[in-house]
Order: C-alpha cells, then sequence, then structure tokens
C-alpha cells in the first residue's frame, strides 16, 4: 500500500531523539512520498536539510500565521527556488490564538500567495476561525492549486472551496469522537483530498495525547475507508494518485 504524507513537521524538536529511525519505518511501512512543511526560518531550513538527505521526502516553505510578525519575504522566494522544494505553505490565517496580529496576518499571507504564483507553486492553506477571510484572498488572487490543511470548516465551507477547484486535506482529527467531518469526508469527491497527520501533533484516535507520526497515516485511512464504504487500500491509492498529481505532477 503505497502512502503519501502530505503534512507533517519531523524537523521539529519532538524528532530529535529517534527521527531517522521513525523516517526508516515510515518508509519500510508503505510511506513513499512524505511533505515535511515549513513555518518560519529555522523550520524552512531544516526541511530542506532533511529533504537533502532523504530522496522520499519534499518540502513547503513559508511562514505560518502564528509566525507571520516574524515574515521574511526575501528568505522565502529564495528558499522557494530549491529543487526540493514543490509548494508554499503553511500560510494563511489564524484567528483562534492571534499570535501575530490579523493584518500582519493578512499581509504575509498575501505576500506568500504571490511568491507562490510567480514560481507557480501550489499553496498548502492554515486556516483556523477564519474561513471567510481565508477565502475572500484566495479568491483576489485565484491560484489555481490550493490545498486546505487539517480542513476544519463544514460541508457549505467545503463546498465554497471544491467549487473553486482547491483540494482538502483529512487529518487524524476526522477520528476524534467529538468530530463533525463525517459529513465532509462523505461528500468529498474522491479526486479532491489528500491525508496528512501533521506530525508530531493531531494523533489519531486510539494514540490520543501521544505523540503522532506518518506510521499513523492507516488510522486516518482506515477512517475515510469506513465513512466512505470503500477499502482502505482504494483511500490510499486514491489520494497518492491525487497527492503526486498536485505536488508532484514530474514524478
Amino acid at each position: 500500500m503505497k502512502i503519501f504524507e502530505t503534512h507533517a513537521h519531523m524537523d521539529f524538536p519532538q524528532f530529535n531523539k529517534d527521527r531517522d529511525d521513525i523516517l526508516e519505518k515510515c518508509f519500510d511501512s508503505g510511506v513513499e512520498y512524505m511533505l515535511n512543511i515549513g513555518v518560519d526560518k529555522r523550520s524552512c531550513e531544516a526541511s530542506i536539510k532533511l529533504a537533502e538527505k532523504y530522496e522520499q521526502i519534499f518540502v513547503a516553505v513559508g511562514f505560518h500565521p502564528h509566525d507571520a510578525k516574524d515574515f521574511d519575504e526575501d528568505l522565502i522566494s529564495r528558499l522557494a527556488k530549491h529543487k526540493k522544494v514543490v509548494a508554499i505553505g503553511e500560510i494563511g490565517l489564524d484567528f483562534f490564538r492571534n499570535l501575530s496580529p490579523v493584518e500582519v496576518q493578512k499581509d504575509a499571507f498575501q505576500k506568500q500567495i504571490e511568491i507562490a504564483l510567480e514560481l507557480n507553486l501550489p499553496v498548502i492553506v492554515h486556516d483556523r476561525n477564519a474561513h471567510d477571510e481565508c477565502l475572500d484572498i484566495l479568491q483576489k488572487y485565484k491560484p489555481q492549486k490550493v490545498v486546505f490543511h487539517c480542513f476544519s470548516g463544514d460541508e457549505i465551507f467545503a463546498e465554497k472551496v471544491l467549487n473553486m477547484g482547491w483540494f482538502i486535506s483529512f487529518t487524524g482529527s476526522i477520528t476524534f469522537k467529538n468530530s463533525l467531518m463525517e459529513n465532509v469526508v462523505r461528500m468529498i469527491p474522491k479526486d479532491k483530498f489528500f491525508i496528512e497527520t501533521d506530525s508530531p501533533y493531531l494523533s489519531p484516535v486510539p494514540l490520543r495525547g501521544k505523540r503522532n507520526s506518518p506510521l499513523n497515516l492507516r488510522y486516518i485511512i482506515e477512517k475515510i475507508a469506513e465513512i466512505k464504504r470503500i477499502a482502505p487500500k482504494q483511500v490510499a491509492e486514491i489520494s497518492f494518485n491525487n497527492a503526486a498529481k498536485f505536488f508532484l505532477p514530474d514524478k
């Protein structure tokens, strides 16, 4: 079963003690490709170093809305030209924690969309409590390749995203008992979704509270399979093909 992990943070310090061991286990278990996601200067640079070490790892570079106050446009423009960088992200808006001022978040989001458009790279969106505002900015620029990572909207918002031709990515949050995502999973067309862990965060049931890793993608695959009433192998294959076409069209 080939798997494409579309959103992980394997450079984060939670993996400092066993990073290489975990990655080797991931690749041995069927994870054929992995996208490591930058959120600030340190993580973008560390992600590229990781991708230079492992053929299977590719990178997205960007400043997370929490770190928008430190956004470095020249840095992202430069790093985005690296051969292992295949997307700009994760970028967007987070009005839940507001660790950067709202207007600063919006400015960084827009400038990074402009970089993506200039370099013809996909955009990975972080959207928390900011659905309409994210959509307004994206509709202003109209990038063709967009994925809403760790989708948290309802069916109505999902329909708006899909109507723009964009993608939705599911994490372990769909396995949570209080999850409201089943209807979104049920309605999503087979050619419009990815899977991700957002490691080291959002460990799926039955591993809540523990460090997450791409080894746990199977729980997300199994939950989608259960909701859509198809085989887990089919979910893995569909999501793999979707992500490969989106992020690695030349592979």
